[in-house]
């Protein structure tokens, strides 16, 4: 088996050994596993993170493997967290990874502890969830940083980081604005988003479900989606890949 300085030596050569040690004590919980949070993921582990929690409720579907980093025809019917930390423990066998098969929701909150962490990222794409999540991250002391909506693009240079207030050209992040104007509840700290002003059209059919369900230790529930919209792995992995830099960039930093 390969030892931390010989998986972590050109991370080393460029950043040095201050900062490894400084990146494996910190501590990020990413909510989301999908086609972005699965690549921000797999960043932060081959970067050095070494204590992580992954949070999604899904399986792993045929349909997912187009652009999700753990999904493959072997893994079809898998705990999508479950799936992604057995393929993390391969890159970095010492990691600490804790897997929470749940969705994040204004009913369960306080059980993710998010004052526990240095760093919290935002990858889901359940609205109301993520703008609770948003609100709730934005009053702990740990860095935030979140992805506006990553399907319906094909053009890489398109892609930007920028403050949440300041993104133009997201339907997702003009929808978080108006709840959070609707309510007259803001979110306590600016904070940056990965997105893309890109927005193309749906030109072919798919007959993928829109009311994919789940299991809990408690009962089946059900997510609902409005519209399966198409989606590239380019695009997604790029996102996911940004937001895991700008947990690296911030730590190198500090």
């Amino acid at each position: 088996m390969q030892t931390n300085n010989e998986i972590f030596t050109r991370v080393d050569r460029l950043l040095g050994k201050d900062f490894l040690d400084k990146i494996q004590h910190k501590r990020v919980i990413v909510f989301g596993v999908g086609g972005v949070g699965s690549w921000c993921a797999e960043c932060l582990i081959r970067t050095g993170i070494k204590h992580l929690t992954i949070v999604d409720a899904d399986v792993v579907a045929t349909s997912n493997i187009n652009r999700q980093i753990m999904a493959t025809t072997k893994t079809i019917g898998h705990v999508k967290v479950e799936a992604l930390k057995q393929r993390l423990l391969e890159i970095f066998p010492e990691a600490d990874i804790i897997p929470i098969h749940d969705l994040f929701t204004r009913n369960n909150a306080e059980t993710f502890n998010l004052e526990s962490y240095d760093y919290i990222i935002d990858a889901i794409d359940s609205l109301k969830d993520k703008a609770e999540l948003i609100l709730m991250a934005c009053k702990t002391k740990a860095v935030f940083f979140a992805s506006m909506g990553a399907a319906l693009k094909i053009d890489p240079t398109r892609i930007k980081v920028d403050s949440f207030w300041n993104v133009k050209g997201d339907p997702l992040a003009r929808a978080l604005r108006r709840i959070f104007k609707k309510n007259k509840t803001f979110p306590e700290k600016k904070f940056l988003c990965v997105y893309s002003d890109e927005l193309l059209t749906n030109k072919g059919q798919t007959s993928e479900p829109t009311d994919i369900s789940f299991k809990t230790d408690d009962e089946v529930q059900s997510i609902v989606k409005a519209q399966v919209n198409g989606s590239l792995a380019h695009i997604t992995a790029i996102f996911g890949n940004t937001l895991a830099g700008l947990v690296i960039q911030h730590i190198a930093n500090s």
